[in-house]
């Protein structure tokens, strides 16, 4: 059995001799080799790194198992967090498993009901409000002030500490870092934490190269892209709804510092990537996923040869999150009478 996260990656977390050891099973995702995709978007090498393999289905697992265990550290007994889904799903396992309270604000009706019902069965308080994401943030963080609960939203760098596992992950299955590191772009806390991830590889000499990082907002919400916080932002990928990204200077500086790129892609870019990912590649991740690959083939597209670089694109989350989305995106059901004529002129006939 391999090592749980914390003790695997002891010396590169912030831990001391006082942080408890805990785990439900995160980290150590997949990384696999595209079957067909590579060929088709005429990549060097393609890999999708699949975070929806993490305990909750989404990357959010390695940071919070940090930023629980850093908690418990300090002697809390509440946990807090505004959500679109996954960050609730996750600090509500890993407060149910520590025996933590965990609250959660999530926006009322603008959650995917595979997250919210995670939350739910792991006993979490969940307060709904009439407001977006980036409003249930701004009134988490004055309540983590406040009072003696801790925050595990990405502010908190712990969550930002433990989601760089990642970044090591890849250059231990790879050997070094790939070219180009494609990866959605939400609250942006991910690319910070990749890019620290493969910066930190690097100086202590287990990496030789950095990546470019290549972070897709959605169009709805690029507040990166535009330069100005979106009020209101709108996209079908739920997990990057957000239009005032918290670690806006951290993805910044990962583009600048990397020779990367923060784009976006619409919402029918998003869908179709979805559906080749599962139709081509048997890879069902969540929408906001998708961006990754969506990004991907937009540059492709417009020119950028990848046919000698070796590319990631990480794969935030399961699509089993978000059911709905999945259902009307895809082709009908066939119906048909209970006969074997029936059903042999179809399958026959294609």
């Amino acid at each position: 059995m391999e090592q749980c996260l914390l003790a695997k990656y002891r010396d590169f977390l912030p831990t001391t001799p006082q942080t408890p050891i805990i785990t439900i099973g995160e980290g150590d995702t997949p990384l696999v080799r595209s079957q067909r995709l590579e060929r088709e978007i005429g990549c060097g090498e393609l890999y999708f790194k699949l975070e929806g393999c993490n305990p909750t289905g989404s990357f959010k697992d390695r940071g919070m198992v940090v930023a629980v265990a850093k908690a418990i550290e300090a002697q809390n007994s509440a946990i807090i967090c505004a959500s679109t889904g996954n960050t609730s799903a996750s600090a509500a396992a890993y407060g149910a498993v520590c025996g933590l309270t965990t609250f959660v604000i999530v926006p009322r009706g603008n959650i995917a009901l595979g997250k919210l019902a995670q939350a739910l069965i792991y006993d979490a308080r969940i307060l709904a409000i009439d407001a977006n994401f980036d409003k249930a943030l701004e009134l988490v963080r004055v309540l983590a002030q406040k009072h003696p609960i801790a925050l595990v939203n990405s502010l908190n760098p712990h969550r930002i500490e433990g989601q760089k596992t990642a970044a090591f992950e890849i250059v231990d299955a790879l050997g070094d870092a790939p070219d180009y590191l494609f990866i959605p772009v939400g609250n942006a806390g991910n690319i910070t934490a990749y890019w620290k991830g493969f910066v930190h590889y690097k100086q202590v000499g287990r990496a030789a190269s950095t990546p470019k990082m290549m972070g897709f907002e959605a169009e709805g919400s690029a507040a990166i892209v535009r330069d100005k916080v979106i009020p209101d932002p709108k996209t079908v990928a739920s997990a990057i709804r957000i239009g005032n990204p918290a670690s806006w200077r951290g993805a910044v500086a990962a583009r600048d510092e990397s020779g990367g790129e923060i784009d976006c892609v619409n919402d029918e870019e998003i869908l179709d990537a979805y559906r080749l990912l599962a139709a081509k590649e048997g890879v069902f991740g969540e929408p906001a996923s998708a961006a990754s690959l969506a990004g991907l083939i937009k540059l492709a597209k417009s020119g950028y040869d990848f046919s000698a670089r070796k590319v990631v694109c990480v794969i935030t989350g399961t699509g089993l999150k978000d059911p709905d989305t999945a259902i009307q995106s895809a082709k009908p059901l066939t119906e048909l009478p209970a006969d074997l004529e029936t059903l042999e002129k179809v399958i026959v006939q294609g």
